[in-house]
């Protein structure tokens, strides 16, 4: 797996992928309309050792990270740093989607106080 030019580690079951490769199969994917395994194939993978599907899931999650964070979101490895996916809260928020938020957060604490005396009260028992 290391002789291929397009992996830049590989331990077990995982494989870190070259940022290159990464980028040059969203251009195939996206431009020349290339499938997912024709692009695995032509990098010299073998979709027998990956799997028939993985270049499939791994394309999606380029595609979103290209659509996110562009070129530069393949120059640093994410595995492992949150996720990334997660909903951005707006900075620009309106007076009155402040106020909403605010409720919302406020409402949350206090049904998590209600909880967590709850859970105090059977400990004591």
């Amino acid at each position: 797996m290391l002789k291929n030019k397009n992996v830049l580690k590989f331990r077990g079951t995982y494989i870190t992928y070259n940022p290159e490769f990464k980028i040059k199969a969203v251009d195939q994917y996206l431009n020349k309309r290339m499938s997912p395994k024709e692009i695995f194939k032509q990098a010299g993978f073998n979709l027998n050792t990956i799997g028939e599907v993985k270049p499939k899931y791994l394309l999606h999650d380029w595609r979103i990270v290209f659509k996110d964070k562009g070129i530069n979101g393949f120059k640093i490895e994410m595995r492992g740093r949150g996720g990334g996916r997660r909903k951005k809260i707006k900075e620009n928020l309106t007076d009155e989607e402040k106020i909403k938020r605010l409720k919302l957060e406020v409402l949350y604490l206090k049904k998590e106080d209600i909880f967590l005396a709850k859970l105090r009260a059977k400990r004591a028992e």
